[in-house]
């Protein structure tokens, strides 16, 4: 019979809720039952659907209720977590492992009653106290940016419970809004305003929205928001922020009743920064495989902490309420003395505009070029569901491909239906490391209502074989004009009807259906040519059509017209 006595239990301390900070300390609590979990939140609330902020906003989200998923009491009450909202963790002493706390409450009341002079009750510790750990995880999160603007002060941020409380106040008989920023957050909260009933304009710096996406893949947002009536003003910035305006660099004053800022986050690393822990290259708390920070009994999860990225293997921030979460579970494994570790990052994301799925994983066309590594495009147009089926979609899909590997690099999706599974495919392919060929392999549940018998991620899989094996060849959108000026010829595939409607300049409409009929039509074998039509496919029966009949240099153009005028329009 056993007579070791039981271990003292440990204080695990863990600063800032919602997505890593609580998923720790939930599962600390399943891992062990005896140790004392002390979470610390400096908002009011420690556990929100801070996703769904924009929504309610908008008033999509009726109930604000709905947001909050628990409270201090149902966590107290389930899991046994001393859980103190409004209580901010103030500086780390790494040697003693304690923690300074600032109860912000007990604080607003000691300065309140300072203000209408009761000294005997303000002093200035009063509301601090020390907690002692033996495993702290910081979990802050990220801060907004807030740069230099005059009249910066009046802008509004979007970052949790509070922000939404004010920002649906501010909105209350306005007329007018601007957003300044448009990703993810900014397109989002550009959208909930206008469904509140108010005139919206955003403001970009950079050419388009929604950086992760390339320039070709994002035209049909900025068509989608313009229709909408969103007043897009991209590659500008905001110089001054008035009482009721807003100037930008072009000199044009805006209207704005409300102003939002949501240019981007930062990680929250002060905190750590003071106790003298590592920070790495993007500013974020730096972390080992196992979350640890250069100090071993202080772990750091979430938006706060750099990831390593999937493709590079170097550092990078990516803020996902995924990977927060699955690194809040992974370090309490590793706490708790299981064996875990991190995962690489590939930034898969998804946001909803005006009807749209906009989704991206992994490296954009823009990021490859400007890193210098090789890399192939592909880009399809196919249907959400079977066409015969009612309520089938078009959407436009890209794959990026290393030429030499066939390693996945990245995709991008934008479509009414049907986007998120094929990302999510995708995302778990390259997860898994499965090289673009194999996406031809894949067995994909089919039926009419849900997709076709050759889905759209074995057509991308397909495609891409062709490539790897020199059946195709390709030349992409931005690539036509350098094409012709060294003495390429455009030849337009598509029928008469569709050629009216628009057509790249210089091209001869030779429909696919009678090609071999008029191949005298047809530029000599001796001239290099790009063969379109509407989305790739017929492009690609004629480029082997014509390879087999004495044509050599040939070359798909790559998503056909309908890639080649959206890369045209989003670069005009």
């Amino acid at each position: 019979m056993s007579t070791s006595a039981p271990q003292t239990p440990k204080h695990y301390v863990i600063v800032g809720g919602v997505a890593g900070g609580m998923s720790a300390a939930t599962r600390l609590r399943r891992l062990d039952e005896h140790a004392t979990i002390t979470v610390l939140e400096r908002s009011g609330h420690v556990s929100f659907a801070n996703c769904g902020l924009p929504y309610h906003v908008g008033g999509v989200i009726e109930k604000r209720s709905a947001l909050l998923l628990q409270t201090p009491a149902s966590l107290g009450a389930r899991f046994n977590l001393d859980v103190r909202v409004r209580t901010e963790a103030v500086a780390i002493d790494t040697a003693r492992q304690v923690v300074r706390v600032r109860d912000l409450a007990a604080q607003a009341a000691a300065e309140a009653a300072h203000a209408d002079g009761d000294d005997a009750v303000y002093e200035e510790t009063a509301y601090e106290t020390e907690l002692p750990y033996d495993a702290l995880v910081l979990s802050p999160g990220a801060r907004p940016v807030r740069p230099p603007i005059p009249g910066i002060e009046r802008a509004l941020t979007l970052r949790d419970i509070e922000d939404t409380d004010a920002l649906v106040a501010a909105t209350a008989g306005a007329r007018t809004a601007v957003v300044v920023g448009g990703g993810f957050i900014g397109v989002e909260v550009a959208e909930n305003l206008l469904h509140r009933g108010l005139t919206v304009t955003l403001v970009e710096a950079t050419p388009q929205v929604l950086a992760p996406l390339d320039p070709e893949m994002v035209a049909p947002v900025h068509a989608a928001m313009r229709k909408a009536g969103i007043d897009l003003r991209l590659g500008v910035s905001v110089t001054d922020i008035g009482a009721d305006d807003v100037t930008l660099a072009d000199g044009i004053r805006v209207p704005a009743d409300v102003v939002v800022a949501a240019i981007g986050v930062r990680p929250d690393a002060s905190l750590a920064s003071a106790a003298g822990l590592a920070l790495g290259p993007g500013g974020g708390i730096a972390v080992d495989g196992q979350f640890r920070t250069s100090d071993p009994h202080v772990y750091a999860v979430g938006d706060a902490v750099e990831k390593v990225d999937a493709l590079s293997g170097g550092s990078g921030l990516v803020p996902l309420a995924n990977t927060a979460n699955l690194q809040g579970r992974r370090v309490a494994d590793v706490i708790a003395g299981m064996p875990s570790a991190d995962r690489p990052v590939l930034g898969t994301a998804i946001v909803g505009v005006l009807g749209l799925q906009v989704a991206a994983t992994g490296w954009n066309e823009k990021r490859l070029r400007a890193a210098g590594r090789a890399y192939r495009a592909i880009h399809t147009h196919p249907a959400s569901h079977a066409t015969y089926y009612p309520g089938a979609d078009g959407m436009a899909l890209k794959l990026l491909v290393d030429p030499e590997t066939d390693a996945i690099l990245g995709a991008q999706g934008v479509g009414r239906s049907g986007v998120d599974k094929r990302i999510d495919v995708i995302a778990t392919a390259m997860a898994g490391g499965l090289p673009a060929s194999a996406l031809a392999e894949l067995e994909l549940a089919y039926a009419p209502q849900f997709g076709s018998a050759k889905d759209a991620v074995n057509m991308l899989g397909w495609v891409a074989e062709n490539l790897r094996l020199g059946i195709a060849r390709s030349v992409q959108w931005h690539e036509v004009a350098a094409a012709v000026e060294a003495g390429a010829r455009v030849l337009d595939v598509r029928t008469p009807r569709e050629f009216s409607r628009g057509s790249l300049p210089g091209a001869i409409n030779v429909p696919v259906d009678s090609l071999r009929e008029r191949l005298a039509d047809v530029p000599g074998p001796e001239v290099p040519l790009i063969v379109t039509c509407a989305v790739g496919v017929r492009g690609h029966v004629a480029s082997r059509m014509l390879r087999q009949l004495g044509w050599d240099d040939v070359r798909n153009l790559d998503g056909g017209y309908t890639t080649w005028r959206a890369g045209m329009d989003a670069s005009s």
